[in-house]
């Protein structure tokens, strides 16, 4: 081993004692790779899949009945636990604490902050804004309760009860709710963790390491395998069901755009091709392949959204973005903490907001270990507001125009507010097809219609490679005990592990059962957290106590900030 090689190798594995780096394989197909944890990882995900694969009914009535345990036993608990990374996330950017730099005194980020931008867009939202951004707003504008239940309470207190103007602000509120600071504090704070103990404290970037002022040399043990065990796990399915999500949308819209059908097989095959896509650009590395489509996604979204600006009704959606921001900031803390008081609001927040904080709680060891793994050099303070601040302000200003054209059909449709087409489908839960129809409306059946619904499955198709791109890396980080370069044979592995996942869940119920299964994953991820959470704050007061002597350290740590 040539010394350039050496201090590669040193650096990939900082802060792992040599007998555990010596448990990385060094030959055959799991090369670098940590035998135990992969072979564990993956063999729970092949029970999964034969076994949601063999008997899809029943698993579909088991994922429907976890998911109604889980919502009825921790929904508040979901609730505590989110508003806690707000205050968390606050603390950071006032206290001293946020002058502290992820790294050496003299580090500096590795990517421009336009870069890492568009990468935490990209990374962090994807499908999803896309799959609800029309038929979301419209759901909460509905006031019909023709699911069983409020269609939006929080509207229904604010005495915005008929499909008026007032109640289009109260929907698109809702969905900056959940969209917006929420969400995104529990990727910031799971990802400033993991910077924060990576490159302060030189130990392995994965979740295991924020443990190390509880537990001590014990994350080298089995309890940090189960840690990066579930964290895999959740990466795996939470990304699964976003590639579900959109092959399910993506097949609407070829239908539109060609007759294809857009059932399962189209599906099946959709995930089958768009995994191939993303298998490419994943071993092509960050700095390449990531870095490339995610700048190219911002670039044909800017596009996407000037679209439907220019062409939409201008004037109201800016005025309407407006009025929205303005309530979302002033009712964003009673949100947060609102309890649902009756069996009809209950199922609303349990359908909604918390299945959300459960998205959001299920992605954040991806995401977070994604974005520590491209914040090198950046302050705390920094990271956090650019966490805070960018990545919502974004998704807002794209959930206006899209979600608020939407509302703005429904409210001008000819037979009066909320008889078009648009409310049709979403009372039928024809969600994905709620996006093409609101394309079509804005451009017309013509040229410009079809360009715009395939810059739409474009963007559908490259946010979903670009995850997939961080999710892969992130896994293989994971399993190599901190590689940040593993081999692409690893990558393959675990992308195709992720079609797997996918298409199994669509087999098995459909939406319902890709909701099921991030209800499920968030779970045992959230004791996690809040144990990483702990791991930050202990490791925080030390250091500022300039007690660090009491931390026992595997490596030198820094402590300039």
């Amino acid at each position: 081993m040539t010394p350039a090689q050496q201090d590669s190798q040193e650096s990939a594995h900082r802060g792992i004692p040599p007998d555990l780096t010596q448990r990385l394989e060094t030959r055959g197909p799991l090369k670098g790779m940590h035998k135990g944890m992969t072979l564990t990882a993956a063999g729970l995900l092949l029970a999964f899949v034969v076994g949601a694969g063999l008997s899809p009914q029943a698993s579909s009535a088991l994922f429907g009945a976890a998911r109604a345990w889980i919502e009825n036993t921790f929904g508040t608990y979901y609730l505590i636990l989110v508003v806690g990374m707000i205050a968390l996330s606050l603390v950071m950017v006032v206290s001293p604490w946020g002058s502290l730099r992820l790294g050496p005194r003299d580090s500096r980020p590795e990517f421009s902050r336009f870069t890492w931008i568009s990468m935490l867009l990209s990374a962090g939202v994807g499908i999803g804004i896309l799959f609800f951004g029309v038929a979301e707003p419209l759901f909460y504008f509905d006031d019909s309760g023709g699911f069983g239940y409020p269609n939006n309470p929080h509207a229904d207190l604010a005495g915005a009860t008929s499909m008026d103007h007032a109640r289009a602000v109260e929907a698109l509120k809702v969905a900056f709710f959940h969209w917006g600071l929420h969400g995104w504090a529990v990727y910031g704070v799971v990802g400033m963790t993991l910077a924060y103990f990576a490159y302060r404290h030189h130990l392995p970037l994965a979740l295991r390491s924020a443990l190390y002022p509880l537990i001590g040399e014990r994350i080298y043990g089995p309890i940090g395998h189960a840690v990066d065990i579930m964290g895999v796990l959740g990466c795996v399915f939470g990304i699964a069901t976003s590639l579900g999500l959109g092959v399910s949308q993506i097949a609407v819209g070829l239908n539109r755009l060609t007759g294809l059908d857009a059932g399962l097989g189209t599906q099946l095959a959709l995930i089958a091709v768009i995994s191939v896509i993303s298998i490419a650009s994943a071993v092509s590395g960050v700095k390449r392949g990531i870095r490339f489509i995610s700048e190219l996604n911002i670039g044909v979204s800017v596009l996407v959204v000037g679209s439907f600006l220019i062409g939409g009704p201008t004037l109201w959606l800016i005025s309407l973005f407006g009025e929205t921001l303005l309530a979302y900031l002033r009712d964003v803390v009673p949100m947060g903490l609102w309890v649902a008081q009756t069996p009809g609001e209950s199922s609303w927040q349990e359908g909604w907001t918390i299945f959300y904080w459960a998205w959001w709680l299920a992605w954040a060891p991806f995401i977070g270990l994604f974005i520590a793994r491209i914040s090198k050099g950046r302050t705390l303070r920094e990271f956090i507001l650019g966490v805070l601040i960018a990545p919502p302000l974004i998704i807002f200003l794209w959930q206006a125009l899209f979600g608020g054209t939407g509302l703005h059909q429904e409210l001008t449709a000819a037979m009066g507010p909320g008889t078009g087409e648009l409310m049709t489908l979403v009372r039928n839960w024809n969600l994905p097809e709620a996006l093409f129809a609101t394309a079509d409306a804005l451009a017309g059946n013509g040229v410009l219609g079809v360009i715009l619904s395939s810059l739409l499955i474009f963007l559908l198709i490259s946010w979903f490679v670009t995850s997939s791109d961080s999710s892969t890396l992130v896994v293989t980080t994971i399993l190599s005990l901190g590689d940040e370069e593993p081999l692409a044979r690893h990558r393959i592995f675990w992308g195709i592990c992720i079609g797997l996942v996918a298409g199994t869940l669509l087999m098995a119920g459909g939406l319902k059962a890709l909701q099921t299964i991030l209800m499920a994953a968030a779970l045992p991820m959230s004791f996690v957290i809040v144990a990483m959470t702990m791991g930050l704050l202990v490791a925080l007061y030390q250091e500022s106590g300039n007690a660090l002597k009491r931390f026992k350290k595997p490596v030198q740590h820094h402590t300039g900030p």
